[in-house]
């Protein structure tokens, strides 16, 4: 333990008590998170709670395929997950980007690889200015730094001002988001014929990850990857 540890010591990111280690988690927290790994569906990710063929879609994928090419995540979106990510999203706990950057790194690393521009989902500026930060581009940020890739957040755009979609049906997510999002035309040479990646903290309804991939896809994208940091697990999810 050095002498800053010892005058400040590290805390648990979710809890707040004592750990070893700075930007870790105690025990207690650690295990009751739901790291989301294989069997997945190739395509979403979503996890099959058995072990399956590798390379099999889910139910959702066979019926009908994403608008993107596939989809990875970090943690299953549960009341353990929920206390973490509400503290680095409202809470101002922006010390722990780094721990969700090197999960990020683990979980998605072949998708990171093959892209050449990472893309946070953007944050209207009304909302940028009431929290002062968006989650999403610091951990594209911190991605962008460790594997040396082309970090472009304030390409994609959010034109419109959407209310929270928390509370929201899927449908009413999907209405709430139609058309939020655009490309300037000027700026789209930067990503036509790139493989993006698009990160986010969380993927819920796959509302606002749908209509970002829309724009990105008419602004003549190579393909587009996307990589969050938790995700709600459940039967109707739209993916």
């Amino acid at each position: 333990m050095n002498f800053l540890d010892f005058i400040l010591p590290p805390r648990c990111g979710s809890c707040g008590t004592e750990t070893l280690q700075p930007l870790g988690l105690c025990s207690f927290c650690w295990e009751k998170l739901h790291f989301i790994g294989e069997p997945q569906c190739e395509r979403c990710g979503y996890p099959f709670e058995i072990a399956e063929i590798s390379g099999i879609l889910c139910g959702a994928c066979m019926q009908k395929l994403a608008s993107y090419d596939r989809l990875r995540a970090v943690l299953r979106y549960d009341d353990a997950s929920k206390l973490l990510l509400m503290r680095f999203k409202h809470g101002d706990a922006t010390h722990l980007a780094p721990l969700f950057v090197r999960w990020m790194a683990q979980a998605g690393q072949t998708l990171i690889t093959e892209s050449d521009v990472l893309l946070p989902v953007p944050l209207h500026w009304r909302r940028l200015l009431k929290r002062e930060y968006n989650q999403a581009a610091l951990l594209a940020q911190g991605l962008s730094r460790q594997y040396h890739k082309v970090y472009l957040p304030h390409l994609l755009k959010r034109k419109r001002y959407t209310p929270s979609q928390g509370t929201k049906t899927v449908l009413q997510r999907l209405e709430n988001v139609a058309g939020a999002f655009h490309i300037p035309s000027f700026k789209r040479n930067f990503i036509e014929g790139k493989k993006v990646l698009l990160i986010d903290d969380v993927y819920t309804s796959g509302a606002t990850i749908n209509e970002c991939v829309k724009v990105l896809n008419h602004a003549r994208v190579k393909g587009v990857n996307v990589l969050t940091l938790a995700r709600v697990v459940r039967p109707e999810i739209i993916r």
